[in-house]
């Protein structure tokens, strides 16, 4: 069997955003603070060295001033896709400060359907949800004819990618919340997924390098 690359996909986490330093439920408009604009820019640095052709980033502020940083950099092109947004929550809980009360109380309520298929909270995701645009993400991405891909995106949404690439249609809600509790992805970290095959092996998603932040100086 020949074995060989596809392709290789450099997932990258946005920088810190301000929600991701105030204590609210994130919401979908929060730009990078000033921290996240340095490690933007650090991340654009970086793949100055790599070799890639394209870029693809979710359409979210945080997302896409990282993008941005990148594509000035190495002077490629930016697709905006919503298939690599973060899990959307209900649409009465972003930007709710940790304090209300009521706002904590639709969270947890929405939490646990994230975990469970069966369950539907508002206009927020569920587990089917998030594994099923999971799933169409990895076909779109496959189905691109670049070989070599930046990605930028959330991290919650990364961890479900890594998730389903590592433990394929043996993935549970139990299996997922266990997951998605003991990894960690830090802001303009790299995680790199190849769609190669291997010996005896045939063409599939490996994961081959997870919140590497070597970039960072500090």
């Amino acid at each position: 069997m020949d074995i060989g690359h596809k392709k290789t996909i450099y997932f990258v986490r946005h920088g810190q955003s301000l929600d991701n330093i105030s204590p609210v439920y994130q919401s979908s408009t929060t730009p990078l603070s000033k921290q996240g604009k340095k490690q933007a820019l650090a991340i654009a640095n970086r793949l100055q060295n790599v070799e890639f052709e394209t870029i693809i980033s979710s359409p979210l502020n945080r997302a896409r001033e990282t993008a941005e940083q990148i594509a000035a950099k190495t002077h490629k092109k930016i697709e905006f896709s919503n298939l690599f947004v973060e899990r959307i929550k209900p649409r009465e809980i972003e930007g709710k400060p940790w304090k209300d009360e009521n706002a904590t109380k639709l969270w947890r309520e929405w939490q646990l359907t994230t975990y469970d298929g069966s369950k539907r909270f508002g206009d927020g995701e569920n587990y089917n949800d998030i594994i099923k645009r999971v799933d169409n993400a990895l076909s779109f991405l496959l189905n691109k004819p670049e070989s070599k891909i930046v990605v930028v995106t959330h991290g919650y949404f990364l961890r479900s990618i890594v998730a389903r690439v590592l433990i394929g249609n043996q993935l549970t809600g139990t299996i997922f919340q266990h997951f998605q509790e003991r990894a960690s992805v830090e802001n303009t970290a790299i995680t790199i997924l190849h769609y190669k095959n291997d010996f005896e092996k045939d063409y599939a998603w490996r994961l081959w390098t997870l919140n590497d932040h070597s970039h960072f100086t500090e």
